[in-house]
């Protein structure tokens, strides 16, 4: 996942019980600690072969908990290596599962959504003004926010299957700092 690129790569974690495994040989930087919750279409690091870098994601299907021995650091990891373990109790995150499925759901009508996991920021900078404020008008190729992921920022555009080629901001669902998954209703439509 490199700055100027629209669409990271992403390549799926392999499920092995409450396990996450690597998709492949390479160096493997995670994005999540221990007690982070896992949940599907999450982001858990980066894999990096021969220079280039993809995402890996938790799959659909994967138990859905709080991420166990998580490695601190970048390290070579081979094709099947365990990545993370799953506590399927969920103890710590089950709050924080909770309130994402309910938002998800509770919002009704047109909506925009991440395209991917990361830290939503609706301004380039603290002191400049945000990219969409309710009651504005959105075009094909606005921007819609930053995303962050592994300290790379990746700028997000309106457009997409399902979408008019306009449309009015009803709301901005999401806070500045606020951590998104992939499908996670960003703004709500009309």
């Amino acid at each position: 996942m490199r700055a100027g690129r629209l669409h990271a790569p992403t390549i799926e974690a392999i499920v092995h019980g409450h396990e996450l495994r690597a998709p492949g040989p390479g160096l493997f930087v995670p994005a999540l600690g221990d007690g982070d919750v896992v949940a599907a279409g999450g982001v858990i690091g980066e894999l990096i072969v021969l220079g280039r870098a993809s995402a890996v994601i938790v799959p659909r299907g994967a138990p859905t908990g709080v991420a166990q021995h998580v490695v601190a650091a970048a390290h070579a990891v081979g094709y099947g290596s365990a990545l993370l373990a799953i506590d399927p109790s969920m103890q710590r995150g089950a709050a924080a599962v909770a309130v994402a499925a309910s938002a998800r759901s509770a919002v009704e009508g047109l909506v925009f959504s991440a395209p991917t996991s990361g830290r939503f920021y609706g301004r380039s900078a603290p002191d400049k003004p945000a990219f969409v404020e309710a009651g504005g008008e959105l075009a094909q190729g606005a921007t819609i926010c930053l995303l962050e992921v592994m300290k790379t920022f990746h700028r997000v555009t309106y457009g997409g299957p399902g979408l008019p080629d306009t449309a009015r901001v009803r709301a901005v669902l999401v806070k500045d700092g606020e951590d998104v998954n992939a499908g996670d209703p960003l703004l709500a439509l009309e």
